[in-house]
């Protein structure tokens, strides 16, 4: 009796599976272009949370200066005094801002009570003077709240009802006062031209932004404007400030 057999039918190439080795190549292909993109998208990310903390900390500057225009917000009791000008003794308009000298940074004491010129701009939109009652910071969530140091730039002699110039410096809530604060006008080195506010995450010891503005008071006149700009009268009848 003849046997048949059976052709024996090799397995075709569509039906095989990756071999060991060759899954372990696409993970470290796969690994090396995770790897690669990471820190694009890290970047990425942290400039996203520094634009939106920019954005959020010019609105904060914003409404602290309309509060304290509108005396819903203290006015700092720290006097950054100027000189009277006179007609012949003119002051330069560069004295009308402030530096780490007439405003020193803040330190660690700046959250005392016996501070009256840093202020908290807190998540719900309030701005509350340091040292009263409930102006405490919300730990959770730092990126939505702010310290505001601020100080009156005015005349020797004059009220702050006649006006005052505000100058201000915002800074991150993050701020570890216990270690080196810094301004804008403290460092001038290459790294702080490059922005240490704008690149990645920022630096939090520097403020995110520093800004004087004029600020008028109930008695405020031309005259005391005049003075306050560093513009002298030709005479004390006179109206007008001189060109």
């Amino acid at each position: 009796m003849l046997k048949i057999q059976r052709q024996q039918q090799n397995p075709s190439t569509d039906d095989s599976g990756f071999t060991i080795i060759e899954s372990l190549i696409s993970m470290v292909v796969v690994a090396i272009l995770l790897a690669s993109t990471a820190p694009v998208l890290v970047m990425s990310t942290a400039i996203r949370v520094q634009a939106k903390r920019i954005e959020k900390s010019a609105q904060v500057a914003n409404s602290f200066i309309d509060g304290v225009r509108g005396g819903s917000i203290p006015a700092p009791e720290n006097i950054i005094s100027l000189t009277a000008v006179t007609s012949t003794a003119a002051r330069n308009q560069a004295d009308n801002l402030f530096t780490v000298t007439t405003m020193p940074v803040p330190s660690a004491s700046s959250t005392s009570n016996a501070k009256k010129d840093f202020y908290l701009a807190k998540r719900d939109g309030t701005i509350c003077l340091l040292g009263t009652t409930g102006c405490t910071r919300d730990t959770s969530n730092p990126l939505d709240e702010f310290y505001i140091q601020a100080a009156q730039i005015r005349v020797v002699g004059t009220l702050t009802t006649t006006g005052y110039r505000l100058g201000m410096r915002v800074y991150r809530a993050d701020i570890d006062l216990s270690k080196t604060v810094e301004a804008s006008a403290t460092d001038t080195s290459k790294q702080a031209i490059d922005s240490s506010v704008t690149s990645g995450l920022g630096n939090k010891q520097k403020p995110m932004i520093e800004r004087s503005v004029d600020i008028a008071g109930s008695a405020t006149t031309f005259q005391s404007l005049c003075s306050r700009l560093g513009i002298a009268q030709k005479e004390e009848k006179d109206q007008n400030c001189p060109q």
